[in-house]
């Protein structure tokens, strides 16, 4: 609203007018709509400067001891433009790093990058709200999942099997693989688990490599499953068509494509591209400050219980027993036998006959 400051300071002057001709200022103060602090204000400030000096003046402070120096605005305008990704909780997470005395909030920062035109506002999106969960301890739980979009220079474009711990959201498995079979899967898996040693559990989605229950014409057990069976890993799957439920692994392929995938040229071979994302990996998991672990590293919660001498396939063994190594002619198919129908207990099932309906193994279905 515009105030005409002529006519507020002829109104605030006869006020003082009938203050100084000896009317109680108490009175004159209620009149008027206002205090007697301040009427005692203008009537000070009227025999000093006149009429005006009855004008409003700024409110703002001579000094500001704890406004953010030139310095560090400029630092954190320029950790922006080498950084695009890094957004206001990191910059300040960063500047807290390098031993800046007094590091500025996450909100100053914010306002620093946006008064210099670095932030677009964005209108608030209502997001579908999750139950958020996390496992306490690591090795509790592996979230599993294969995503693609690692080019070769040949024309091929390769697949990527991920696994990150739940609790400490460490890089467990990053393999990259020519055909994302149940075989090349389980090798990239137990190669993992003989590194770091074997989780409580695994969760994963409902894909053909790692669970047969799905099969028709009916449910079978697969390489996956034999394997988390006989090392005594409890194997979660989500339910259909729920990807939040593997929310971590999820928000970790965006990263990975944002940050790396979407700006590489096609690598010459399958090693090259295994070497890039390892360098990746150990930066994400070693280096990169995660938000949603209030900003510390992944390897620094992570704690492995490995190596481990694992209960395996002989031909998924690298040592076998003896020495001796499984012929082409003996390896174990992906299938392995079907898997034990529960009794009919009276409820149907369309796609695999008449038995009970299957309760979800997941209680939770959310994302953090």
């Amino acid at each position: 609203m515009v105030v005409d400051q002529q006519a507020l300071a002829e109104y605030r002057y006869r006020a003082v007018c009938e203050v100084l001709g000896g009317a109680p200022i108490g009175e004159v103060a209620a009149r008027y709509g206002t205090t007697r602090q301040s009427l005692d204000t203008w009537r000070k400030r009227f025999r000093a400067e006149g009429v005006p000096g009855l004008a409003d003046r700024s409110r703002r402070p001579h000094t500001s001891p704890t406004k953010l120096d030139a310095d560090t605005e400029a630092l954190i305008c320029r950790m922006r433009r080498e950084h695009p990704r890094w957004g206001a909780r990191r910059i300040g997470h960063e500047l807290a790093r390098q031993g800046l005395y007094r590091a500025p909030s996450r909100a100053t920062v914010h306002r620093v990058l946006t008064r210099n035109g670095m932030v677009n506002e964005q209108a608030q999106q209502h997001k579908r709200q999750c139950r958020r969960w996390q496992r306490q301890t690591p090795m509790h739980l592996w979230q599993l999942d294969i995503v693609g979009g690692v080019p070769l220079a040949d024309g091929r474009e390769c697949k990527l099997l991920t696994g990150i711990d739940d609790h400490s959201r460490f890089m467990v498995v990053a393999a990259v693989l020519s055909a994302p079979s149940g075989r090349a899967v389980c090798e990239a898996f137990t190669a993992a688990m003989r590194r770091y040693g074997v989780p409580s559990e695994v969760l994963t989605d409902n894909g053909a490599q790692f669970t047969g229950r799905r099969l028709e014409p009916q449910p079978v057990e697969v390489l996956f499953e034999r394997i988390c069976r006989e090392n005594g890993i409890t194997q979660r799957r989500t339910k259909p068509r729920s990807p939040t439920t593997t929310g971590k692994i999820e928000r970790f392929h965006k990263t990975l494509r944002e940050e790396f995938l979407d700006h590489v040229a096609p690598f010459e071979s399958l090693t090259a591209a295994q070497q890039a994302v390892d360098g990746r990996i150990a930066a994400y998991n070693h280096h990169r400050p995660h938000q949603a672990l209030d900003m510390p590293t992944p390897a620094s919660l992570f704690r492995p219980n490995g190596p481990t001498r694992l209960d395996v396939p002989a031909n998924l063994d690298p040592d076998p027993v003896g020495g001796e190594t499984t012929s082409p002619a003996t390896l174990l198919i992906d299938v392995i036998e079907p898997a034990p129908m529960p009794s009919n207990e009276g409820q149907s099932n369309s796609r695999f006959g008449s038995r009970p309906a299957a309760r979800s193994p997941w209680p939770m279905h959310g994302r953090r």
